[in-house]
């Protein structure tokens, strides 16, 4: 999994071209969870600055951290003026400043998990709030699902990340409101999914996986093998899932 964190500097350019961006109903969903918009937030492994814009566009003076150096140059291009850049992973970001939310966006599954909960407290203002979303796109057409499947099986058996605390897939809560809520420094933990279906051309969709970490860690040779495969059993148009998993939680004021 070390490997897959650190594969996405490469592919830098197309994550920002062929990665679906977050709708004005994400923003609403925090901000109405909050009460009110946040004057300060900080960012957990912005990539190329997706979720950055969202926040920083409405007003909310956002630090963007990312560790890997190509992902932020990205980021600096397509950001408002205004939003502060940092390069540090998670573990490097010290505790000084705090912000009345945090978030992370399709970025926390690749934080180290000793400590992340009292790190990510010591981040945030007493009831300051944390949020969590992202969810994996997929093929809405299950015979073309199945069929991309197929092409791949001799690469790769899947190109999911597992959850990192192995909560199966059919339970009502999913991590990280899972380990929300068992920790002492978060309450009121809510989960909540904005569904999405968006279309592609097949080169999208494609390009979409070539910044798959599942993909980007195979020997280029067998990675340009098991594109070409799925390319050949694409429809020139693919229909996908691309759900966000939405969790919250607010910071116990006690602690």
């Amino acid at each position: 999994m070390a490997g897959r964190a650190q594969s996405f500097g490469t592919m830098a350019e197309a994550y920002e071209r062929f990665r679906p961006g977050y709708p004005v109903e994400l923003f609403d969903r925090v901000t109405a969870y909050m009460g009110s918009r946040p004057r300060t937030a900080l960012e957990i492994g912005a990539g190329t600055g997706k979720a950055t814009r969202l926040f920083a566009r409405r007003g909310v003076v956002v630090t963007a951290t990312e560790p890997d150096a190509a992902m932020l140059a990205e980021l600096r291009k397509h950001v408002p003026p205004g939003v502060r850049t940092l390069r540090a992973a998670f573990e490097d970001v010290r505790p000084g400043e705090t912000y009345g939310l945090v978030y992370a966006a399709a970025a926390l599954h690749w934080t180290d998990p000793e400590g992340r909960w009292s790190r990510m407290a010591a981040l945030l203002e007493p009831g300051g709030v944390f949020a969590c979303f992202g969810g994996s796109v997929r093929l809405a057409d299950p015979a073309v699902d199945e069929a991309v499947r197929a092409a791949r099986a001799r690469f790769l058996e899947t190109d999911e990340v597992p959850s990192p605390d192995g909560t199966p897939p059919e339970d009502e809560m999913q991590w990280p409101g899972t380990e929300l809520g068992r920790s002492e420094w978060f309450t009121d933990v809510r989960q909540s999914v904005i569904r999405r279906r968006l279309t592609m051309s097949d080169a999208d969709y494609a390009g979409h996986l070539s910044t798959v970490s599942a993909y980007l860690v195979l020997p280029p040779p067998e990675r340009e093998q098991v594109f070409g495969r799925i390319r050949q059993v694409l429809p020139r148009t693919v229909e996908i899932v691309a759900d966000i998993t939405v969790h919250l939680a607010r910071r116990c004021h006690e602690r």
